[in-house]
């Protein structure tokens, strides 16, 4: 496999290049501070720090949102991450949310997905309540090996005003969150969408982060062939194409809406 890590000179310019960010994107909007939702996993839980040491504890308003699929070790996660960064933050149950969702569309009560990508629309509707009304910009938790494959719910965890660490694949995540002083059970635990129950990221994409990070390094961001790829990460033909079609089917999700071209 492709190591993507960085080196330590690399980890503190990225650290700085994305506190940066994060300032000039408050500045520009004109707002007072940042909403962000955190669900105990790694991305929610960079990207808070990163926040913070931007922010100040201050401006960041945190909302926990769990729903009767979330974990109860990862709810007690996002509220001890919130706590530890000495953050305001708000505890909403949204279950009550799907459930006048389903009453009044109850056609769709079984369908794990949409119900599933529900959740994540519903949290993305209490984020920006939130953010409209104190003047914040909502910060997103996506990463680029999640983007690049199309990981995420189209106007769920997607609908948000900036993507602090888009730019960063999953091992990369994981480096920084330890750099900038994440606790090692946050920074090396299982990733979940928590959409539904027993969900994991690997187990509903059918590849490990290791061997989609390399993947995307070397053939989708890369300039290697489907068969130099296959010989330098030892993978198969069929796992680099399912890659690849994983990327070119989402391409929707990593753009505006279209519409008609102009008439001339």
């Amino acid at each position: 496999m492709i190591d993507p890590r960085f080196s330590e000179a690399e980890l503190d310019q990225r650290r700085e290049h994305i506190t940066t960010f994060i300032r000039e994107q408050i500045a520009a909007a004109n707002a007072d501070g940042a909403v962000l939702g955190l669900s105990g996993g790694i991305d929610s839980t960079l990207t808070g720090h990163l926040a913070v040491n931007a922010l100040g504890t201050d401006s960041l308003h945190a909302l926990v949102l769990p729903a009767t699929v979330s974990g109860d070790e990862n709810m007690s996660d996002a509220e001890r991450v919130a706590r530890e960064l000495d953050i305001t933050y708000d505890v909403i149950e949204i279950e009550p949310l799907i459930d006048s969702l389903l009453t009044a569309y109850p056609e769709a009560k079984g369908d794990r997905e949409a119900v599933g990508n529900a959740r994540a629309r519903v949290r993305a509707v209490l984020n920006y309540l939130v953010a409209n009304h104190e003047n914040r910009l909502v910060l997103g938790t996506g990463n680029r090996s999640e983007a690049a494959v199309g990981y995420f719910t189209k106007y769920g965890d997607g609908a948000v005003d900036c993507h602090p660490i888009g730019n960063l694949y999953k091992a990369q995540v994981r480096q920084l969150a330890r750099h900038v002083g994440v606790p090692e059970d946050l920074a090396s635990k299982t990733a979940t969408a928590e959409l539904w129950a027993n969900q994991t990221d690997e187990g509903e994409m059918g590849i490990s982060y290791e061997t989609l990070d390399s993947i995307l390094v070397s053939h989708i961001d890369g300039p290697l062939s489907v068969a130099a790829t296959c010989r330098e990460l030892d993978v198969t033909p069929e796992t680099v194409d399912r890659v690849r079609e994983m990327y070119e089917r989402s391409e929707h999700k990593r753009r505006a809406p279209p519409s008609p071209d102009p008439l001339t």
